[in-house]
């Protein structure tokens, strides 16, 4: 699989950078990211409540065909601007790793193509080497390939 978003991690730093260009106009991409059911169908996992404004939160869960739950995170969204910005803390819930806060930036290229530009910021750069022993950069490639494809249904 082709890997179209590129996550940059420099050895020393806190933070992690991922970018990704999607043949979607800007608003939908951004749309993709603020309604809980385009959410649930590109990350694969269940919106439990999603609150895409100033001081509003978001709660999501997976969970396997037993019912147990695999995976489950939360945040506050602390700044929305429709269309350009999204800035949110993230916390797994059980993971054993620390709250981040991510910068999200979305920007219109052409009428029809955005760009994505991701900030996660760690409280250290051991938290941050952690998160990336996971295989991480595949699981975000493999979602905003997922993004692209439902997106494009949308159009």
């Amino acid at each position: 699989m082709e890997r179209k978003t590129k996550v940059l991690a420099e050895d020393g730093k806190q933070d992690i950078l991922i970018t990704r260009e999607f043949e979607l106009p800007v608003e939908l991409l951004f749309k993709a990211y603020v309604e809980p059911d385009i959410v649930t169908q590109w990350m694969g996992t269940k919106v439990l409540r999603l609150e895409s404004r100033q001081y509003g939160g978001y709660e999501f869960e997976t969970a396997d065909p037993q019912g147990n739950i695999l995976f489950r995170a939360h945040g506050t969204i602390h700044d929305i601007v429709p269309g350009k910005k999204i800035v949110r803390t993230f916390e797994m819930e059980n993971a054993g790793f620390d709250v981040q806060i991510e910068f999200l930036q979305f920007e219109p290229l052409t009428p029809d193509t955005s760009k994505l530009t991701i900030q996660m910021i760690f409280r250290s750069p051991e938290l941050r080497d952690a998160q990336l022993k996971l295989p991480f950069a595949y699981g975000i490639n493999m979602a905003h390939n997922r993004l692209q494809q439902i997106a494009n249904q949308l159009k």
